[in-house]
């Protein structure tokens, strides 16, 4: 069924009023938009193509490398995943044509940047995330208010609340109130670190207890294996030994991780996934990298996206970004 969603401006993650985005219940099917520009073959594209960053990002790079390869066998394609920080080093170096962040370069990475080559990078919008709060699946709780995710993880409480260290503090009784909460999050390499520190902790401190993973696999797998665990990632993680939880400002108006509610802004955290280029203002992106962004933009490229557990961008996002690249 194709709705109209018109997508409030929450943390600055969306600032556009998009028609035609085909979305359901967080439970079932996200489909993309039938908008989405078909993906057609040129030719002369070969040659060596090196992407550094995101680890949130890292399978659908590779998925979306297979499968431009499939096209395209005379390409190579290189992918490194340990965390968004790395990406900006990357590009000025020169190791990488692809950035994937999975937040938004900050202020002093830009500015290196430029130093480098006197103009800013190019922020590409490839996907949407709902970064999740995950539990144990057989973890009762309905969901959390914002000020309940702030006190369970961070130290120094700006939201206003009090220290949760057990379930009880968090809603739940019975053999649950007495039960500690094992807190699982990522290395401060990780965009989604950053991002979660931002608005979740309202730029707090994590506690020194949160078991800090290389990656998202490992934070779902840790709370997976721990029946008092919970931690954050990219809802792509998303496995059956958990729970993604609905989160909400107060209590009792909590909002389910769906692409309804991404595009909406109820769900707090949602945000787009970036892949960051290295574009000189009035002159082309290399073929290779123009052809395989134009790839990942394509109904082709966000199908995968869906297949990945992530949600896909709106035609109107994705014809948009084209034009800036």
């Amino acid at each position: 069924m194709m709705r109209k969603r018109t997508l409030k401006v929450v943390q600055g993650l969306f600032v556009a009023t998009l028609i035609g985005v085909t979305s359901t219940a967080f439970s079932q099917t996200v489909q993309v938009d039938q908008d989405l520009s078909r993906y057609s073959k040129v030719s002369g594209v070969s040659g060596n193509l090196n992407s550094i960053g995101s680890d949130t990002l890292n399978n659908l790079m590779t998925f979306w490398s297979e499968s431009f390869r499939t096209k395209y066998p005379n390409v190579n394609v290189q992918i490194e995943g340990k965390g968004s920080s790395t990406a900006p080093p990357a590009l000025i170096e020169g190791t990488s044509q692809l950035g994937p962040m999975s937040r938004k370069m900050k202020a002093k990475e830009i500015d290196a940047f430029e130093k480098k080559f006197g103009y800013k990078p190019i922020p590409v919008r490839v996907a949407i995330d709902a970064l999740a709060v995950f539990v144990h699946k057989d973890n009762p709780v309905e969901g959390l208010t914002l000020e309940q995710v702030d006190s369970i993880f961070s130290s120094t409480l700006k939201r206003g609340g009090q220290p949760v260290d057990q379930w009880g503090q968090a809603g739940l009784n019975g053999s649950w109130m007495k039960k500690r909460i094992s807190l699982y999050g990522r290395n401060s390499a990780s965009g989604t670190y950053g991002f979660f520190k931002k608005v979740a902790l309202k730029k707090g401190d994590y506690k020194s207890t949160v078991k800090e993973q290389p990656g998202s696999s490992s934070v779902v797998q840790g709370v997976a294996s721990d029946i008092g665990g919970v931690g954050y990632s990219g809802i792509g993680y998303k496995t059956s030994g958990v729970r993604a939880l609905p989160l909400g400002g107060r209590a009792g108006s909590f909002y389910e991780p769906s692409m309804d509610n991404c595009l909406t802004g109820d769900y707090p955290l949602s945000r787009f996934l970036y892949v960051y280029v290295n574009k000189k203002p009035g002159e082309p992106l290399d073929k290779l990298t123009k052809e395989f962004l134009t790839f990942v933009l394509s109904k082709e490229g966000q199908e995968i996206v869906v297949k990945d557990g992530y949600f896909p961008l709106p035609s109107e996002v994705a014809d948009e970004t084209l034009t800036e690249i």
